[in-house]
């Protein structure tokens, strides 16, 4: 009787994802000393930088989960039998993956610097931006289970469709501003991240992740239409735009009955209230987990 069922194929796939994980994995690295501008042990270690340790475990989760992603949705055979296709398909995830994070980092949160602030080891900055990695990660792997983009005409339809998605994140967090804005005198919610106020980030990663799950939610249950560009982004806003506001009526109903008689706005804002913060994270996480399971049949 036979308890292993790996085949020497299946080994041989597991070898190479692991290989470009390790690769990748070294790579960014690199990019975080050249960025610190000292060796990664020195800002860890003996700097005890928490802030860069945060967004550095960021950066490798969402490179082993995009490999795992993967791993799942590729078929072996196909895999061997068109190498480069396979190659070309990991670049473009992770190229989707940096260039939705560029877009969060200069222009949705443009007044706030945030790789300055992680290096000065400000945690509710890593907290931010590791959570719009970790949501731009997430609807770049469902928008590829959409699409499954074959030919330029989808890949077309993918990357206008991606910066749909974005300019969706956008409204979100300007709707998140003006919310912190009229609950604070007017103050700005990018100023006050400077004010290293560690549940508002918790706060934050917890909203961005929980609408890329409920994102991935509305692509998964979005029919794609085959090279139609038109029919797929109304499909897309339909779907998402549902989702979203799902997502928020469930949320609102889940903290009313978990946080009864709580201002959670001044518990966050005002008294860096983590446990608070923690409950808004993990409701918003889970209810987007939840929309996945509802409509990704």
């Amino acid at each position: 009787m036979s308890y292993l069922s790996l085949s020497n194929t299946s080994l041989l796939a597991i070898a190479i994802c692991f290989t470009v994980i390790c690769l990748a994995v070294i790579c960014l690295r690199v990019v975080s000393q050249i960025k610190a501008k000292q060796a990664l042990k020195e800002e860890l270690a003996q700097h005890d930088n928490f802030a860069m340790g945060i967004s550095f475990a960021s950066e490798i989760s969402v490179v082993i989960a995009t490999m795992a992603f993967l791993f799942d949705e590729i078929n072996i055979s196909a895999a061997q039998s068109n190498p480069l296709k396979m190659v070309v398909l990991i670049v473009l995830l992770f190229t989707f993956i940096k260039v939705g994070h560029l877009i969060h980092r200069k222009w949705i949160l443009h007044r706030f610097n945030e790789e300055a602030a992680i290096l000065k080891k400000n945690v509710c900055a890593a907290l931010v931006d590791s959570g719009m990695l970790i949501a731009n990660c997430i609807i770049t792997l469902g928008l590829y289970s959409w699409s499954h983009t074959q030919g330029f005409s989808n890949l077309l339809i993918a990357f206008v469709s991606f910066f749909l998605l974005q300019g969706i994140f956008a409204l979100e967090s300007k709707l998140r501003e003006y919310r912190f804005a009229r609950a604070n005198q007017g103050a700005s919610l990018q100023n006050n991240f400077n004010l290293e106020n560690t549940s508002i980030g918790i706060r934050y990663a917890g909203k961005s992740i929980g609408l890329a799950l409920a994102i991935y939610a509305g692509l998964a249950s979005a029919t794609f239409h085959n090279g139609k560009m038109v029919e797929n982004l109304f499909t897309l806003a339909l779907h998402c735009g549902t989702m979203w506001l799902l997502l928020y009526l469930l949320t609102t109903i889940i903290k009313f009955i978990s946080l009864p008689n709580i201002d959670t706005a001044l518990e966050i804002d005002h008294q860096d209230n983590i446990g608070v913060a923690c409950i808004e994270f993990a409701v918003f996480s889970a209810i987007g987990y939840l929309l996945i399971s509802m409509f990704s049949i």
